[in-house]
């Protein structure tokens, strides 16, 4: 079986020493805006499409990529991580349906969530502080990248 591959770009939204998380009613699990990239987009910039659809947000990236002298290129702000999740996996363990995706740090500069029409409601988003994120049931990469979101956008 061929395993399809998807690229997806997330972005953890920081806010006054909190990150922005949402229940995914479908997967039953919280996590933070993000979703596929179009064909015509980068993958920072899909982040940032999908944290202003889904929040209404403006979101500046948190982003310590060096410039490179390069005449006909330019440096793209690189991802803090890259994971790959299996998406579809089949009882005999075979993996129909995976996600590449490119994981951004970004702050905002409030928490007045409005999404555009069509995306999940406002209801359904939380901010959450380090201490919300250490005493919760969410996945355990979602703690780790939350927490590495709020200090680091606390540094920067």
């Amino acid at each position: 079986m061929e395993t399809t591959r998807h690229f997806t770009a997330t972005v953890y939204i920081v806010n006054e020493g909190a990150v922005a998380l949402h229940r995914h009613e479908r997967l039953g699990i919280r996590i933070p805006p993000g979703g596929h990239i179009d064909r015509d987009e980068l993958p920072h910039e899909a982040g940032l499409r999908e944290v202003r659809e889904e929040t209404g947000l403006e979101a500046e990236l948190v982003d310590e990529t060096d410039s490179v002298p390069a005449p006909a290129g330019e440096a793209l702000p690189q991802p803090r991580h890259q994971m790959l999740y299996d998406i579809n996996v089949h009882e005999d363990g075979a993996v129909g349906h995976q996600h590449i995706d490119h994981i951004y740090f970004a702050r905002v500069e409030s928490r007045d969530i409005e999404p555009h029409d069509g995306e999940v409601d406002a209801e359904v988003w939380d901010w959450y502080d380090e201490s919300d994120l250490r005493e919760s049931d969410i996945d355990p990469d979602t703690v780790q990248f939350a927490l590495e979101a709020i200090d680091v956008v606390a540094t920067n």
